[in-house]
């Protein structure tokens, strides 16, 4: 049986209506209120699919309705052009990457107008293109000038495959890439960032000028900017003139610290690391190396560790704590080391009983009894000198107080929001306006 779609003759009276009402030539009449209908641009992959149309139908049943009642409807479209994929798809083909990605951009075009939605097409933009781009580069200019765009080391999520950096979205459950399928390692880069962090306090606060968000979605933005209160401690190591920083939330348990744990990234790691424990603990370096972040981290995954042979003191006790190398100390996050405090922390707990090492409690509840699993609530100090018998809450700001005097630590506000790394193309992407010269640096 003949279908009577014919795509041809919809296209065709699309066109009629669109040049019977003239939208390309119509003179802007300035006084109906504006309204700006603006749908996320799509990546130029080649062909539309159901997504697509669903997506684009919605937004243009919105500027349909607002035309009708009276609104001047800025409705535009383009193209999100620059990514990996084109030039993956490039290499295979053996094709400029722009080539491949304005062939695409061309047939999409024609899928789109063959549907009838009603962009102003007269405003279209291609990401791609040096016109648009430029304005990219302008941008990043005005963030270099304030100091908002730095260059810093980072471990990155690794792609072995299409040899590029990944976001953490990027990487599935099972550590690999969405892309290629490789196992994703981690890699210290040179790479540049976007200072968002020095906006942690603004964004948080401005969550309550949000009335009409739903009240989970306001929360998990809290939890994803996770601001923390704590103290910024620091341990001097033993036979060397540095120090390791910890950032904790819990000062009040420093007296009840059995060993401190370097992230496998951390530049103090070779350093600290004795001959003896040199082999042993660049193999872990390299197995570590191959997890993804959510393998390091996941609550299921046991932890692991490597001790490094040196030592840290406590500048509190003035005991001599084991150094450790553990996978799940990232370097991005805090400072890069943690101090483990098994009787109080949960995970230290389990790290601790892992590796046999010492347990020892520093704060307590009514009695202090032999303790099944970490005790993380607040109490009353104890085996910690002259804070004994101190409400643990008050004790925090004694401990930070104490630290500031002897200038071993600080009070620190923390936040779990990372600057945003922004250089993660390989080749095409927006270029980033900066020349690196031997001669007269960058």
């Amino acid at each position: 049986m003949e279908s009577r779609y014919n795509p041809q003759s919809i296209e065709e009276k699309w066109q009629q209506i669109w040049a019977e009402q003239n939208l390309d030539q119509m003179p802007e009449d300035t006084e109906k209120p504006k309204f700006y209908a603006l749908s996320m641009f799509p990546y130029p992959s080649g062909n539309l699919h159901m997504g697509h149309v669903r997506n684009y139908t919605i937004i243009d049943v919105i500027a349909r309705l607002k035309r009708m009642q009276g609104y001047r409807v800025l409705n535009p479209m383009g193209w999100d052009a620059f990514g990996l994929p084109a030039e993956n798809a490039a290499i295979e083909r053996g094709i400029p990457p722009a080539k491949w990605t304005y062939e695409n951009i061309a047939q999409m075009k024609g899928l789109f107008q063959r549907l009838g939605i009603s962009f102003d097409w007269t405003k279209e933009v291609t990401t791609c293109s040096p016109d648009y781009y430029r304005w990219t580069q302008w941008l990043f200019l005005q963030f270099l000038e304030a100091g908002l765009a730095y260059q810093k080391e980072a471990a990155v999520n690794w792609d072995p495959i299409d040899q590029t950096v990944l976001a953490n979205e990027q990487v599935d459950n099972e550590g690999r890439s969405w892309r290629s399928g490789a196992k994703v390692e981690r890699k210290l880069l040179r790479q540049w960032f976007l200072k968002i962090t020095d906006y942690a306090e603004q964004l948080l606060n401005d969550l309550d000028k949000l009335p009409n968000w739903p009240e989970r979605v306001k929360l998990m933005q809290a939890n994803w900017i996770g601001k923390s209160v704590g103290a910024y401690l620091e341990f001097p190591i033993v036979g060397m003139d540095e120090k390791i920083a910890v950032f904790t939330t819990r000062p009040d348990t420093v007296y009840g610290v059995s060993y401190l744990v370097l992230a496998p990234e951390h530049p103090l790691t070779a350093r600290v690391t004795t001959e003896d424990q040199k082999a042993a603990a660049d193999t872990f370096i390299k197995e570590v190396a191959l997890q993804s972040e959510i393998d390091r981290t996941a609550e299921d995954k046991p932890k692991r560790g490597i001790p490094t042979g040196g030592k840290a003191i406590n500048p509190f006790s003035g005991e001599e704590i084991p150094i450790w190398i553990a996978d799940y100390v990232l370097y991005e996050y805090g400072t890069g080391a943690v101090m483990g405090v098994p009787a109080h922390d949960t995970r230290d707990f389990k790290f601790a009983t892992e590796y046999q090492l010492p347990i020892k409690i520093v704060i307590v509840d009514d009695d202090e009894t032999p303790l099944t699993e970490a005790y993380t609530e607040p109490g009353i100090m104890i085996n910690s000198e002259s804070f004994n018998g101190m409400d643990s809450i008050k004790g925090k700001s004694a401990i930070i107080e104490a630290a500031e005097s002897s200038g071993c630590g600080k009070a620190r506000v923390q936040y779990r929001l990372r600057d945003w790394l922004i250089s993660r193309q390989r080749y095409w992407g927006a270029p980033i306006p900066v020349i690196h010269c031997p001669n007269c640096g960058t």
